[in-house]
């Protein structure tokens, strides 16, 4: 076969093989990035949603709504009857701050919570996942 001389369109040919070789794999990497802070954020906002509407709940006296947040696990503890008994009887809470939610092992976010008399607690909110729905569920507080 013949035998090209000028080795010119070899090296072009590899040199954009290799720019191309580069572009997809910083593209990818953005791309990742991008997908891990996308789904940080989503955690966060599902995570303080989820206290939000816990903590309105109790404050709106509506027990059934604040116990349908809790986890299985909380529920089966204790029924709604119960639930309703045992918050309804204690100081009320009359306005709240949620925090900004704390990813480790577990999924705990934070909240300044304000009960009548003007007491104020800093309490710690455990959430889990379901594992049916995916939705966050309050599983305890801290």
């Amino acid at each position: 076969p013949p035998i090209d001389a000028d080795r010119t369109r070899l090296w072009v040919g590899l040199g954009v093989g290799a720019a191309a070789l580069v572009l997809c794999c910083v593209g990818g990497a953005v791309g990742f990035g991008g997908l891990v802070g996308t789904s940080v954020k989503a955690v966060n906002e599902q995570a303080t949603v989820t206290v939000d509407r816990y903590l309105g709940a109790l404050a709106e006296r509506r027990y059934d709504d604040a116990y349908d947040l809790l986890c299985d696990e909380r529920q089966r503890d204790e029924s709604v009857a119960e639930f309703t008994r045992r918050v309804g009887q204690g100081p009320q809470v009359t306005s709240y701050t949620v925090g900004t939610p704390q990813i480790n092992r577990q999924v705990v976010v934070p909240a300044d919570v304000r009960y009548d008399g003007g007491h104020v607690r800093d309490l710690r909110f455990v959430l889990e996942q379901d594992r049916g729905t995916g939705r966050f569920e309050v599983c305890g507080v801290e």
